[in-house]
């Protein structure tokens, strides 16, 4: 079966190693999407995309029916459910996230990548912001452009154990620590445990809802497995 693995960045391109299918690498609008399902005779497309990427998912779901072509959404399991504790505060988006950090503590460590950290700058104004991201130079040079300081950047690559980040809050000194429930693959319950262990409040922004839904979507690898034999048995 021939297959082609769309990422947006080099360093996606990287991290995908030595995969038996073809990759493509670069940004598309739902229009480049379109013309490229329709110029490579796509028959069933697998949004891949993370959590929390509303964008490239509503592209991905216009162009697909722009094109009709057959469109599942893998989505990682999210383990919000696993923990619960007075220090773990649920929301449903970066705003209220703002609100409740704002009562919280003066020193607010954000694990949320560096897409929004102009959002995050302009609701916590009066706050001193720690950003880990990803050791990337246009993403650095970001965060830079954006007021942040040598001692206010943290370049690393994840994900990270707990006892990695237990050290890592005591370092910091994080008064508050903001993450998204990212799964298994992103270290949830690694990041969110040793914040309440510490006593230090933790954050969760809950994912967007899914555009795909019923059998389309899949939650588990088996999920996937399934699908997959269902469709080959089909074509």
């Amino acid at each position: 079966m021939r297959y082609t693995l769309s990422v947006a960045t080099p360093t996606g391109e990287r991290l995908a190693g030595d995969i038996r299918g073809q990759i493509r690498c670069g940004r598309m609008e739902w229009q480049q999407m379109a013309e490229w399902l329709r110029a490579q005779r796509t028959r069933w497309v697998i949004d891949a995309s993370h959590p929390y990427a509303e964008v490239v998912s509503q592209n991905i779901v216009r162009a697909c029916a722009s094109v009709g072509v057959l469109l599942s959404r893998y989505q990682r399991p999210e383990q919000l459910s696993d923990l619960r504790h007075p220090l773990l505060h649920v929301v449903g988006d970066l705003n209220e996230a703002c609100a409740v950090a704002r009562r919280l503590g003066e020193r607010i460590l954000l694990t949320t990548g560096s897409k929004d950290l102009a959002a995050w700058r302009a609701g916590l104004a009066e706050k001193t912001l720690l950003a880990r991201v990803l050791p990337v130079p246009e993403v650095v040079q970001h965060c830079s452009d954006l007021g942040f300081g040598v001692g206010e950047i943290f370049a690393l690559c994840g994900p990270f154990s707990a006892e990695f980040n237990a050290a890592f809050y005591r370092q910091c000194r994080a008064d508050v620590v903001v993450t998204k429930a990212s799964g298994a693959e992103g270290g949830y319950q690694e990041k969110v445990q040793p914040c309440l262990d510490a006593g230090i409040p933790c954050i969760v922004i809950t994912r967007p809802a899914p555009l795909v839904t019923g059998d389309e979507l899949l939650q588990s690898q088996a999920d996937f497995t399934a699908r997959l034999t269902r469709w080959l048995s089909a074509t």
